[in-house]
């Protein structure tokens, strides 16, 4: 999947450093929002482990890490992952983000268009959720720039790595 000056690929098994470069420059605004990639990805060595473990999954169709790659520089810019996958509705859940550089560019809510095109297409999902922090207002907006619907909050949801226990807001879509 390419557009603009971006191409979309799953997390090859060469991309362990890559990935790292990408989570470590943006770890401090990652860490309330993706904790369990922040705490698996703590050291390269960590990384290329956790890397090794995600390729698992692609294999099993049970995580789908969709990198976004600037075209010019061959750099990971962002991330559209599918986790959570219930292939017996089938459904599964979205989560997405961009490196602080590329914020505000459209990029992101583009890529994350782009593979919910692509997913439902292959492996013919009836619905998608996505999940936010109603302080998260930059994942809201790109949730509902893609059509999304609010289904509800749940209280006391979402453990932030510092430990906070916050209400996350479950938006859906169907197909």
């Amino acid at each position: 999947m390419t557009f603009s000056n971006f191409k979309i690929e799953l997390l090859s098994e060469s991309g362990g450093e890559a990935f790292y470069n990408l989570i470590n420059k943006n770890r401090a605004r990652l860490e309330d929002f993706f904790a369990g990639t922040v705490s698996k990805t703590r050291t390269l060595e960590d990384t290329l482990n956790y890397c090794d473990d995600i390729q698992e999954r692609i294999k099993t169709l049970s995580y789908l890490p969709y990198m976004i790659i600037d075209i010019d520089t061959n750099e990971f810019v962002g991330l559209v992952d599918v986790k959570n996958i219930d292939m017996n509705v089938p459904k599964a859940e979205l989560g997405s983000f961009i490196d602080s550089r590329y914020e505000r560019m459209g990029i992101i809510s583009k890529a994350t268009s782009l593979v919910v095109d692509h997913i439902v297409k292959e492996y013919e999902f009836i619905k998608l959720l996505c999940r936010a922090n109603s302080r998260n207002k930059g994942s809201i907006a790109v949730i509902l720039k893609n059509g999304f619907e609010l289904e509800g909050t749940i209280r006391r949801d979402y453990k932030t790595t510092k430990g906070e226990i916050v209400d996350l807001n479950y938006y859906g879509k169907l197909f």
